[in-house]
């Protein structure tokens, strides 16, 4: 995808740095410790509250309704773990590390280490074909050059992938689970390793063992149907408002730092409470530009950031959460139809 301005590379490239000044010298990426703590306390308060209404309800189809919840608040857990793999919690790298691997592994089943280094990537080359591990999500096209490789069932759901872009996002949380389990046991690279595979499977035991020991087996089973489907449909909604639909990039576009991440994403307006339901991750300009800022000082950011791109004729993508949803079907919509054209079946 191109346009005037990924088409221009600016010969201006400290544009960045002086944005980052202006940033820096309004204290907007000093570490708020203390603001974590109150959310992290207020999270895991509920999850605890959740815990003894799971017991006290007991063996009832009503545990639906806290499977509700705890999707909810793993979601929660999931941010707070990504914050601390950008280190936006504390300077020191092993006591973000410790917050992630406790909120990742321990908490909520996903590996830390393993969603770091492929979030990282993500970070380096936002919508960039063949270097964002966010654009290879099978079985999902995103560019004309994936959807025209489909074959079989995989060219069929690549016609209808708008369509059933939210029903397939009720699998990611099994898929986070499995992603997790195979990095533990096949990658001997990831760093603290053995504590991840023991954090997993602490996880595993005290999930399972709560959910059969309080519930009958077909209740058991239903809850965490119900517990992982909400858990991936809430995190698959929080993040896809952010690149999907939003121009994607080859190793062509020689684009410098500054517009490569301000044209590749978008934010998404709203209030305090959507701030909260998406874990910030609504500032996605901000966050992109600044990953280690902490996430409550991306709302003071946002007009900073956003002035200066006026000011240096960058665009900057700005929407609801609905129009943001859109927008990224109608970009899968557009791929699925061009697989359907005379000459790419």
């Amino acid at each position: 995808m191109s346009g005037p301005d990924l088409d221009a590379r600016s010969d201006r490239g400290s544009d960045y740095a002086d944005l980052s000044r202006l940033v820096r010298g309004a204290g907007l990426l000093d570490r708020q410790p203390r603001r974590y703590a109150a959310r992290a306390t207020v999270v895991l308060g509920c999850l605890a509250l959740l815990g003894v209404v799971f017991v006290r309800l007991g063996s009832s189809w009503w545990q639906t309704a806290t499977a509700a919840g705890v999707a909810v608040l793993f979601a929660q857990l999931a941010f707070l773990g990504h914050d601390a793999g950008h280190r936006q919690i504390f300077r020191s790298r092993w006591a973000n590390d410790a917050v992630g691997l406790v909120c990742g592994n321990l908490l909520t089943g996903i590996s830390y280490g393993w969603w770091v280094d492929k979030h990282n990537r993500h970070h380096a080359h936002p919508n960039t074909e063949g270097r964002d591990p966010d654009l290879a999500v099978a079985p999902l096209s995103f560019t004309p050059r994936q959807a025209t490789t489909q074959r079989g069932l995989r060219a069929l759901f690549a016609r209808h992938q708008a369509a059933l872009f939210f029903p397939l996002l009720m699998g990611e949380g099994l898929h986070l689970h499995a992603a997790s389990v195979r990095a533990v046991v096949f990658r001997s690279a990831l760093r603290h390793r053995r504590t991840e595979a023991g954090l997993l499977v602490l996880h595993a035991a005290g999930y399972l063992t709560a959910v059969f020991l309080v519930l009958s087996v077909p209740q058991a089973i239903v809850f965490i149907l119900v517990n992982q489907a909400l858990f991936g449909l809430y995190l698959g909604s929080s993040f896809a408002p952010n690149h999907k639909g939003m121009p994607i990039l080859t190793e062509a576009d020689n684009l410098d730092y500054l517009r490569r991440q301000v044209l590749t994403s978008r934010n998404v307006r709203g209030g305090r409470l959507l701030d909260a339901l998406l874990g910030g991750l609504n500032y996605q300009i901000e966050h992109h530009l600044f990953p280690s800022m902490p996430r409550p000082n991306l709302r003071h950011a946002r007009p900073l950031v956003r002035q200066f791109c006026a000011e240096h004729g960058v665009a900057y993508h700005e929407t609801t959460l609905i129009q943001s949803w859109a927008q990224g079907l109608a970009h899968l919509r557009a791929v699925g139809i061009g697989s359907t054209r005379p000459g790419n079946e």
